[in-house]
């Protein structure tokens, strides 16, 4: 009974097939959260798979009714080994983007797990049921390596819903503060920093979605007869987004810039690299928040991004003035920003450059999150990781993206490890989306070292509850 016998059944899983098997089988359920057609299919992938999966390691949970009515169900299981024993919460998702099966290439199918090489494609295989079931597995290979015993207790929360903004989530969290209580939450989303290197995130961007609008009349007018005597709205709104962001992509709003880098955060970035995977885009070095790293401007500033501009009909355009515009916006921040006011911060900034016409309509957001570097967890989860791969680990205080990690380091107060065993060009939300198998062959072997090693005990500063 040793951690190098945990890693040696996380490895064999893998080898043996048992985890393509796991997956494949997961893959094939159409967990589309955007599609009420499959609402079905969340509450069974929750019954038919993940349910029976987590009795077999000794688990006792059930379904929970979202508190949110469009919202869909959560699993809710535990796993209890002695009161006296640090608790581990588990979170992952069950639900997907939308397959959108005609834009895969041929022979590839959103719903059947196809490995070609080193890329097993799916939807869900990056994103998020790949990376639920590599902790699955390293549990399992934890308790078959420790004669049946973890040496912590479990608890496991699956949700059906991120895809959607996680409705209910905050909420349940709320409601059932005692049940998920736990020293800890342990959890696989979004990708690493590489492929290669093995990385831990503490946290995550927030982010707010915005919509522009300049409506200045009811119709559209011919450009010939009225150019040059009636205001343009796409050039208005236009001149409304130069206000709000730079040529450079810095972000001029005074009201939501980002706060200034703490120095643990740009230690801990300091040899962080961007990039340069194959597949990966070229970084535009003249891009972004002026004397910042690359990474410091991913993972520790604040970015304004123009999703989508609307004017007129782009697909047919005539020679018209068209009568109003719009613009999907979206603000990526991190702790200490004002987010909450970003509505008032907009008003008055546009207000101040002689654009009252533009109307702003804010979108509810996710707020930022981010465990300290010096927590104690952070140190003992970076050392387990390097003794099982033996490649120093990045370390991001926040992941650049978004994910629900306020309801749990806010709502539930737990410090927040995040290990994730994606990678950036994995095609997460796009057709061709899929987990490189040599990650995911580490990351078992990863999440099981860890796992052993909790059952060792919390590291030294913290305390069970």
């Amino acid at each position: 009974m040793s951690r190098l016998q945990a890693l040696a059944r996380a490895a064999d899983y893998f080898d043996s097939g048992g985890f393509r098997a796991d997956l494949a089988r997961r893959v094939a359920f159409r967990t589309e959260s955007q599609a009420p057609e499959q609402r079905a299919a969340l509450a069974q992938y929750l019954s038919d798979e993940l349910l029976p999966c987590v009795q077999g390691q000794g688990f006792t949970g059930r379904l929970v009714a979202n508190p949110v009515a469009e919202g869909g169900p959560f699993l809710i299981a535990r796993r209890v080994e002695g009161e006296h024993l640090p608790t581990v919460l588990v979170y992952g998702h069950g639900d997907v983007i939308r397959g959108y099966a005609a834009q895969w290439r041929a022979p590839l199918d959103p719903w059947s797990l196809v490995v070609e090489g080193d890329r097993w494609y799916g939807r869900g295989t990056a994103d998020n049921k790949g990376q639920h079931s590599i902790v699955l597995g390293a549990l399992g290979c934890v308790l078959a390596a420790r004669a049946g015993r973890l040496g912590f207790n479990v608890t496991l929360l699956v949700e059906t819903g991120e895809e959607v903004g996680s409705p209910g989530l905050h909420a349940l969290c709320a409601a059932w503060r005692d049940e998920l209580a736990a020293d800890v939450l342990i959890a696989s989303d979004g990708p690493r920093v590489s492929a290669g290197r093995p990385t831990i995130f503490l946290g995550s961007r927030g982010a707010v979605n915005f919509r522009l609008s300049l409506r200045l009349r009811s119709g559209a007018h011919h450009s010939g007869n009225w150019g040059g005597v009636l205001a343009n709205p796409a050039v208005g709104l236009a001149h409304a987004i130069a206000s709000l962001v730079s040529q450079h992509g810095v972000l001029l709003v005074a009201g939501l810039r980002p706060p200034p880098l703490p120095d643990p955060v740009r230690r801990a970035l300091a040899d962080i690299v961007v990039g340069g995977d194959p597949g990966d885009p070229a970084i535009d070095a003249d891009w972004g928040e002026p004397g910042l790293t690359p990474a410091e401007r991913v993972f520790g500033a604040n970015t304004l991004e123009v999703l989508a501009f609307t004017a007129g009909n782009p697909e047919h355009p005539v020679n018209a003035i068209p009568p109003a515009a719009m613009a999907h916006c979206q603000l990526r921040f991190v702790v200490g920003t004002d987010w909450i006011h970003a509505g008032q911060h907009l008003r008055r900034h546009l207000d101040a450059h002689g654009l009252a016409q533009v109307e702003v309509e804010v979108e509810p957001g996710n707020a930022a999150t981010r465990l300290p570097p010096d927590d104690p967890w952070v140190a003992w989860a970076l050392a387990s990781l390097e003794r099982t791969t033996g490649k120093k680990p990045a370390l991001l205080p926040n992941l650049g993206g978004t994910l629900p990690n306020d309801a749990f380091a806010d709502v539930l107060a737990l410090p927040t490890i995040w290990i994730p065993h994606s990678y950036p060009a994995c095609a997460q939300h796009a057709p061709g989306e899929h987990l490189l198998g040599t990650v995911a062959r580490e990351g078992l072997q990863v999440m099981a070292g860890l796992f052993w090693d909790l059952g060792e005990g919390v590291p030294d500063g913290r305390k069970c509850r």
